[in-house]
């Protein structure tokens, strides 16, 4: 019995070491995938370990978040022991209030805790960014080290330091060179905590955070959208150092004890320089790397603040831009238009933002963009007739085309039949013969405009009626129909082949039909959204000359090919899109790279406040049904 309960308990261990560390070994695996997918592997390669390296932006992230951790540890480490000493030669309802004081970020949803930073530095008008980052990860590490010393405190014979003075010691003495190495080790646990906390915060740095500053965790969230397989090759490097860190840690000791004899308080001590001195060269290695940009050029030691959706940028652009400019580019991203227009409408300053054509309409309307000065732009030439000219700016005066494309329905072909879909167009979502197997995608403007065009009306309509059949369309599709109601996951799965069919955007599906064969992607006659995303310069932009240089460099063959081929979404450049989609082109024969220009039912998304909040909340009650559904 015995022996049966012990080989459970190894294979139990096995199988939780099997959880824990598989995942990181295939994220090592892939970190030397030749190609760009995360889930075939197509041959060996270093090819994103040199994307990493000559990336500014996830360099520049790495320094962040390892020199905000070490210094947020030293000093949350010194005022955490110094807090807890003195607490302990406190009263004791003194002690017992700060004690709950002490719990309270602890207990603390961390959403709570970031939005009260937030708060803070926005009341006080403190421009967010390194500083306020490290300031708020002072203020939450400080109670993991108080909690960790205090019970070495409380262990300590009270009358410890009375007696070292007794013996001739000064109270400074009698600190440091009694009480303090006594609680070495809980001062040493607090502060690897501390470390760790820091290192692996996300949601507090996203909140306080501004200025382009990013940790890493910010980093790979903003690359939620694809995953950049270059996020292995850096994840990978974290891995590697803190595996080096911990074989130092633990190998050191054992090396140096043979040399001389050692105390267990002094082996301890050993552990913080030594995992300060590992960090410390990180950091010098990171710095660098950030400090080996070019000597040049015409806009050497300027700064260009880009507003930009996440992994929306190719491979090499802002590496050429910065090496052709001299010029650093500091590139924040966002999640959707809304979450852009607020940090726009709060005062926040960048010299190009990239929204979506409603969004740039709004924007126009209320003033918050200038007129772009065409006499410094030469990309217009270069650029589709189809994607210039449209009416929610009409003769360009305040943007220019990045990318653009349509919303259509991705589907398996082995699953789908094209009749299927050439007979009920977006109607195939009520189709109960896929029941369980389709997507939607979680977007208001996107599902209301499926719905619209099943039901034979504009998109753009703001009818009552017509909104509400739409509305009863939707309800009835999530509750018959049981679809998964998605973001942008829809992009990885249906390049598995994960479900039949979903509604997407025709530069995502250009990848997943790269990644598949079996994909394909149609249009209903019935019309769709002919949307563009565009670059306009905001009113307060504090470099508006080098926005325009920017936007030139972009819209110019090869940023355009970098970008288009990258990403996957159209480029709105002509001769960039012909070469990717014709003979010998990443994207040879996917329809979905080609946006449809020659349907009259497809239409631009014009903006509309009333409408926007109308559609709004029946999608969230869209929603509410779906969930009520799965109950």
């Amino acid at each position: 019995m015995k022996k049966s309960k012990r080989t459970f308990g190894k294979i139990l261990m096995i199988l939780m070491i099997v959880f824990f560390y598989l995942p990181i070994l295939y994220m090592v695996i892939f970190s030397f995938n030749d190609g760009k997918s995360l889930t075939v592997f197509t041959g060996f390669s270093l090819r994103w370990y040199q994307h990493m390296l000559d990336s500014h932006d996830m360099m520049e992230s790495l320094y962040t978040t390892f020199s905000i951790a070490l210094i947020a540890t030293f000093i949350s480490t010194i005022a955490g022991t110094i807090a807890a000493i003195g607490l302990s030669k406190s009263k004791k309802i003194i002690r017992d209030i700060m004690d709950q004081v002490n719990n309270l970020p602890l207990m603390n949803p961390e959403i709570v805790t970031a939005i009260g930073f937030m708060l803070l530095f926005i009341t006080f008008k403190i421009e967010k960014g390194y500083v306020t980052m490290l300031l708020a990860h002072i203020a939450f590490c400080i109670p993991y080290v108080m909690l960790s010393v205090m019970p070495k405190i409380r262990s300590l014979d009270p009358n410890l330091a009375d007696a070292a003075m007794d013996l001739g010691a000064t109270p400074w003495q009698a600190l440091i060179k009694v009480i303090v190495p006594e609680i070495t080790p809980g001062i040493i646990s607090g502060s690897l905590i501390a470390f760790t906390m820091s290192v692996d915060d996300f949601i507090i740095s996203y909140f306080v955070t501004g200025s382009g500053v990013k940790n890493l965790s910010i980093m790979v969230y903003t690359m939620s959208k694809r995953v950049n397989p270059s996020i292995n090759a850096i994840s990978t490097l974290v891995v590697v150092i803190i595996t080096i860190a911990l074989i130092i840690i633990n190998v050191g000791p054992l090396f140096m004890a043979k040399q001389a004899k050692r105390t267990d308080i002094k082996r301890r001590r050993a552990l913080v320089p030594v995992l300060v001195a590992c960090c410390a060269m990180v950091g010098v290695i990171i710095f660098a790397n950030l400090n080996g940009t070019s000597n040049a050029l015409p806009y050497k030691g300027e700064t260009l603040y880009v507003y930009n959706w996440g992994e929306y940028t190719g491979e090499h652009i802002i590496q050429d831009f910065e090496a052709a400019t001299g010029a650093t580019v500091v590139m924040e991203n966002f999640d959707s238009n809304e979450q852009m227009y607020i940090k726009v409408a709060n005062g926040e300053a960048y010299d190009i933002l990239v929204p979506s054509d409603y969004m740039i309409q709004r924007l126009i309307d209320e003033d918050y963009l200038q007129k772009l000065d065409h006499s410094k732009l030469d990309c217009m030439d270069k650029l589709a007739d189809a994607v210039k000219d449209l009416p929610y700016d009409r003769g360009n005066q305040y943007s220019v085309p990045y990318f653009w494309g349509t919303v259509g329905i991705v589907y398996d072909k082995n699953k789908v039949d094209i009749e299927d879909l050439e007979k009920e167009g977006y109607n195939i979502f009520l189709d109960e013969k896929y029941c369980g197997d389709i997507y939607l995608y979680d977007s208001e403007r996107d599902s209301f405009m499926m719905a619209l065009k099943a039901l034979g009306y504009s998109m753009n309509t703001d009818n009552e009626q017509e909104l509400t059949e739409a509305y009863n369309w939707l309800v009835q599709c999530v509750q018959t129909m049981k679809p998964e109601i998605v973001t942008d996951e829809i992009i990885d799965n249906m390049a598995q082949g994960r479900k039949a069919l979903g509604l997407i955007y025709s530069g995502d599906a250009a990848y997943v039909m790269a990644e598949n064969e079996d994909m394909g992607f149609y249009l209903p006659e019935s019309g769709t959204n002919l949307w563009s995303d565009a670059m306009v310069i905001p009113k307060n932009a504090k470099n508006p000359e080098l926005a325009h240089e920017f936007i030139n460099f972009v819209s110019d063959y090869d940023g355009a090919y970098d970008n288009s081929s990258y990403v996957g979404y159209t480029s709105p450049n002509q001769e960039v899109m012909d070469d990717l989609y014709g003979p010998g082109g990443d994207y040879e024969g996917i329809s979905a790279y080609m946006p449809r220009t020659d349907n009259d039912n497809d239409e631009v998304f014009v903006y509309n406040e009333e409408t926007r909040k109308t559609i709004s909340n029946m999608w969230s009650k869209v929603k509410i049904a779906a969930s009520n559904a799965d109950k």
